[in-house]
Parts: structure tokens; C-alpha cells; sequence
């Protein structure tokens, strides 16, 4: 025993405690029948997509399942003996690796940045290195942007569940909670 009361090594035990523990014992939440069959009930079925949703899901499945196959250059910033990192910039609570397709759309990069005239280090980097070794690595949500200057021909890969890692996905586990807040469809 130790001098609050109970055994040692215990938290000390708050008196409180001994006014709430009764009213959790006396007080059963009171649920309607409804209620009931709501929580025991399946998840209603996920409405039919479109087939314009369809299609835009393969092109993109397509795009991410080619950037994942190539060799992109993500310029380099720091030390030119020393540590060197990935160029990065901040929007909206996520950090996005900037990456390029090839050397004109990173001159273009640069060019629209305004530094044009300087020279630019870069590695290249397997697609899918960046997304399943550099995003994790961030240890923030972060994602990939291919091509940023391009415009609507830039691409960006978000920090999501089917993108980058389920560990650092910004959505992780989110498909399997149900609209009653049930998580994967058990009470």
C-alpha cells in the first residue's frame, strides 16, 4: 500500500473518482430501438460513380503508375560538399517535393521562379523512391508536385492512402470509418 491508498506504484487515486465511478454504474445511456438497429445495421452501399469518375480514376491510376516507373530530377539545395536536400516549399499544412519530368520543365521552373540564370543541382530519383522513401521521411504530410510550372500539365501527388504510404497518409483509415462514425464496421 502506498500512502494515497492503493498499491505502490499506483497513480495516486483521485477523490473524484469516487463520485463518478457510482453515477457511470447507476446511469445506462437510454437507446431507442432505432438507435440500436442503426449500430448493429451495415454500412450503406457507396453510391454508384460515374462513368466520367471512372475514367478520370484509371487516367490518374495510369499517371501515378508511370511516375512510380520513371526517373524524375527533384533539384537539390544546401552544401555543395555538404548535406544536400530535396528542394521543398510549404502550402496549405503540407510539404511537396518539387520534381520535374526533364530539364526544360525545370528550366521552366526556374525561369518562373526568376532564377533562370543560376545553375541548378538535381539527382534524379525513381518515382516511387520519392513517394515510398522521401515522403515518409518528411516526417510531416507531404506529397510530390511533377512539373509545377507547366500548369495544368503539372501533376500533383498528394500525401494520400493509395498515393504514399498508409503511415503517412493524411486520410489513413479514414475509408473505413462509417458515416456513424463506427471505424471498419465494428461497434
Amino acid at each position: 500500500m502506498s500512502e494515497y491508498g492503493g498499491t505502490a506504484g499506483d497513480p495516486p487515486r483521485s477523490r473524484l473518482a469516487d463520485y463518478a465511478e457510482p453515477l457511470e454504474a447507476v446511469h445506462e445511456p437510454v437507446r431507442s430501438k432505432a438507435w440500436s438497429e442503426a449500430q448493429s445495421a451495415e454500412p450503406p452501399p457507396k453510391p454508384e460513380e460515374s462513368a466520367e469518375v471512372k475514367g478520370r480514376r484509371r487516367e490518374f491510376a495510369a499517371v501515378l503508375g508511370e511516375f512510380r516507373r520513371s526517373a524524375v530530377l527533384v533539384p537539390t539545395v544546401g552544401e555543395a560538399d555538404g548535406d544536400k536536400s530535396l528542394l521543398t516549399a510549404e502550402s496549405g499544412g503540407v510539404r511537396w517535393i518539387f520534381a520535374f519530368s526533364n530539364e526544360q520543365a525545370l528550366a521552366r521552373f526556374a525561369m518562373a521562379r526568376g532564377e533562370g540564370a543560376r545553375e541548378w543541382s538535381y539527382q534524379r530519383v525513381l518515382g516511387a523512391r520519392l513517394l515510398d522513401v522521401a515522403v515518409p521521411a518528411a516526417g510531416v504530410p507531404c506529397g510530390v508536385a511533377l512539373d509545377c510550372a507547366d500548369g495544368p500539365d503539372g501533376v500533383v501527388f498528394p500525401p494520400v492512402a493509395g498515393i504514399v504510404p498508409d503511415a503517412v497518409a493524411v486520410d489513413a483509415g479514414a475509408a473505413d470509418v462509417h458515416a456513424d462514425g463506427r471505424n471498419g464496421g465494428t461497434a
